[in-house]
């Protein structure tokens, strides 16, 4: 049966420490997906909802962005995916009488893993100026409390309406037209802080800013490099994947700082092999330095270029630009210099060589161990260029696979969810609404801090998400968001954003994927997109968790006529009812959703959105061509006595969401503030296995940045480098230490020191 929330914080002093573990899934996995499951939701209501999970008629898991295959198991979820379904489907409610007990303080010093245990939001709640408790608030007041403080702004740019990848298309098209409707295109979303570099590069390089495979291509590949990247935690159904290419024959590469379980081998508990043996997956693994990758790939290229024959001469001749300015640098790549940059051997790079040049079709699917560098779009670039060099573009089995996060977040953008909006969407958006949007570039989530901080934005919505754990440079970004005139969070569950809020503060709770969602036309579905460019549909198969919540779609309807009122033409309250009338106008603006309706709900059950480089090898950039680029090899500098650190998630969490306090694949166990550090460099630092250090971390503005209080954990990771989870180690990031171009977090990548802790 389900069991009740903690009523306190669970004491995480003392994590007890085992070494890692070498497989992923199988027998554990099923054990630990029933236990949490049933926690939340109970025996019956686990069964009933987690066989709906990423069916063709139920709803799409709320994790994580992977693809389902045209033949779906009965169970087709993976551990982690359970998790977020049970999370949201939970029995466990957050009433008002709840925030009557809690007072926005005693709220804002508990953990991140106690606030979610709570459970389901169940009413509109407001915090008033000066008040020191949520107080229950109707929807009608809540809208009308959004609407007095965004008239008092100077400019429609003082308000920022955030977005996470949750958000469904439906309601992030709706978002995003209200907001160019009030008048700004402040629209940053959590793609600024995960995948933004990959989008940068790729639509620079071969003129769109998404992935070139669908799932069938893992299939056909010969080979497959997952760089910066750990599926059996953050995509665990990709482990299936490469099992299936594994078995065609094909060979995978890793390319990460940390031996990842899921990785090594796959005990798939679908079938009676996983259950016993499983699976290898890595053929070889590259124990790389962090921030090296982009070095690696530059000397893959340059020995490509050595090797005759290797060039796909024919392909570069038709398809691609700069090939010559880029053949220079890549000649000019060094071995030494490469050598110390990746921290890998010489016959390691030659034996990823060698497998490379023996591929016919390859892949490279990647995550944040690429993207969240301050070189991370020069290095997604250097990617390019090594699949456009075999011709591994446009072809099956071959392409660039960027593993998207969040299960809506590649959707998001589709749908507009964009502070840089193109021309030709505005221009689509006017046409079909009858107003002008405005021009001007908005804020992402690093200028949305800095306009916070420094009083030049007032207001802050967000849809989803939680955005005060999920950015930078946490005290910096809590006194940005305590600035604010007015905080509104959608939500689904109490997360610490709740709890640092502006002059005045609210919460609206909304349906989720898993629940019914009843409008005036009847029940309704949404649709979303996957991280392969598959839009299919998603349909709640629970009763909603209270009578007093409204869908996403719903709120920005009536957001909008709360704000825009009857100035505005475009029909917020048909949208509310019918949620095939927004398809229909989608389908007017955005390319590639023609006849939306008709096939989202077709035999199909979806469909892909065309993509221009993988179906007819077109690339619409400025050359007309993929273009080979030559940027300058970059890679951190470590200063001696130092660690380079990575954020990175336990296997107990997604995102922000913290489900539990174990790393089961990492050997950690009830405890989250654990820095892992190579059993070399502990001995160097004279770090003992045990001790408690804080963690320190150096940036040029010489501010002092620290967490304090991590046991050290001794741990086979590259040597120089470390990993810590976040957010609580999301302090350390400088808001201004981005990437080039992109402006994403430096999360990946943060030179720290380690001092004793006081309380060691």
């Amino acid at each position: 049966m389900a069991t009740k929330p903690p009523k306190s914080d669970p004491v995480q002093d003392a994590p007890q420490v085992a070494g890692p573990k070498h497989a992923a899934a199988g027998l554990p996995a099923i054990g630990h997906t029933l236990r949490m499951a049933q926690q939340q939701m109970g025996v019956k209501r686990t069964a009933l909802t987690l066989l709906s999970v990423n069916q063709k008629d139920g709803f799409d898991c709320p994790g994580c962005a992977w693809p389902e295959p045209e033949h779906r198991h009965r169970a087709e979820f993976c551990e982690n995916g359970a998790k977020a379904v049970a999370e949201e489907a939970t029995l466990r409610r957050v009433t008002p009488e709840f925030f009557a007990a809690h007072p926005v303080a005693d709220l804002a010093g508990r953990s991140g893993y106690w606030l979610g245990q709570q459970g389901r939001l169940t009413h509109p709640m407001y915090l008033p100026e000066g008040g020191t408790h949520y107080e229950p608030v109707t929807w009608e007041r809540a809208f009308g409390i959004i609407a007095e403080e965004v008239a008092a702004l100077a400019s429609p740019d003082e308000a920022v309406f955030y977005t996470s990848g949750r958000t469904s298309n439906e309601a992030a098209f709706l978002y995003q037209l209200f907001a160019r409707e009030f008048g700004t295109n402040n629209l940053p979303d959590c793609s600024n802080m995960c995948h933004e570099s990959s989008g940068s590069a790729l639509s620079e390089t071969i003129g769109i800013g998404k992935g070139s495979v669908l799932l069938e291509d893992l299939h056909r590949a010969d080979l497959i490099i997952v760089a910066g990247q750990n599926p059996g935690t953050n995509h665990p159904r990709m482990l299936s994947a490469l099992e299936n290419a594994k078995d065609n024959g094909a060979k995978i590469i890793s390319v990460n700082p940390l031996p990842e379980a899921g990785l090594e081998r796959f005990k798939n508990p679908q079938t009676p092999k996983g259950l016993t043996t499983g699976s290898a997956l890595t053929d070889l693994f590259l124990q790389i330095r962090i921030g090296g990758d982009q070095a690696l790939f530059r000397l893959l290229n340059k020995l490509i270029l050595d090797t005759e024959g290797a060039v796909d001469e024919a392909f570069v001749r038709e398809h691609t630009h700069g090939y010559e300015e880029f053949a220079e640098a890549a000649h000019a790549a060094d071995w030494d210099e490469t050598l110390a940059a990746t921290g890998l051997t010489r016959k390691e790079i030659e034996d990823a060589l060698r497998m490379v040049l023996a591929s016919e079709r390859t892949i490279v699917c990647w995550a944040m161990g690429l993207t969240q560098h301050k070189h991370s779009v020069p290095t997604i670039k250097e990617v390019v260029n090594f699949l456009l060099l075999r011709g591994n573009i446009g072809r099956p089995g071959a392409g660039v696979c960027p593993v998207r996060g969040h299960s809506n977040v590649q959707g998001d953008r589709t749908m507009g969810i964009f502070e840089r909006p193109a021309p030709a969407f505005l221009d689509a958006l006017e046409k079909e609404f009858g107003f002008a949007p405005p021009r001007e570039h908005g804020y992402d989530v690093v200028r949305a801090i800095r306009a916070l901080r420094d009083g030049e934005a007032k207001v802050f919505f967000a849809m989803g998400g939680n955005f005060v754990s999920a950015s930078p440079d946490t005290e910096v970004t809590e006194a940005a968001m305590r600035r604010a005139r007015l905080t509104v969070h959608v939500s689904t569950k109490l997360n610490r954003s709740h709890a640092i809020t502006g002059a005045r503060a609210l919460i609206l709770p909304t349906l989720g994927r898993t629940e019914r969602d009843l409008q005036g036309s009847g029940e309704q579905f949404v649709t979303v997109e996957d991280s392969m460019g598959m839009v299919h549909a998603s349909r709640g198969r629970l009763e909603p968790a209270s009578t007093h919540l409204l869908s996403e779609p719903a709120i920005v309807c009536r957001l909008a006529r709360g704000v825009l009122g009857a100035n505005s033409r475009t029909p917020w309250e048909e949208f509310e009812k019918d949620y095939a009338t927004i398809r229909d106008r989608i389908a007017r603006v955005i390319p590639g959703f023609e006849d939306f309706n008709a096939r989202v709900t077709g035999t199909a059950g979806g469909f892909a959105l065309p993509h221009a480089p993988r179906d007819e090898r077109r690339f619409p950039t400025a050359t007309g061509k993929a273009n080979f680029t030559a940027a300058p090899v970059e890679y951190p500098e470590l200063p001696d006595g130092r660690l380079l650190l990575q954020t990175l998630r336990s296997h107990d969490q997604y995102n922000t969401t913290i489900y539990g306090l174990d790393d089961r694949y990492r050997g950690i166990k009830n405890g989250r503030r654990v820095v892992l550090v190579n059993p070399e460099d502990a001995r160097t630092l004279k770090l003992t296995d045990g001790s408690y250090v804080d963690l320190v971390s150096e940036w040029k503005d010489g501010v002092e940045r620290r967490a304090p209080g991590f046991r050290v954990v001794h741990y086979p990771t590259a040597r120089g480098c470390a990993a810590a989870y976040y957010p609580e180690t999301n302090v350390l990031v400088p808001l201004d230490a981005t990437a080039d171009t992109s402006n994403t977090p430096a999360s990946k990548s943060v030179v720290v020191r380690l001092e004793q802790s006081a309380t060691d």
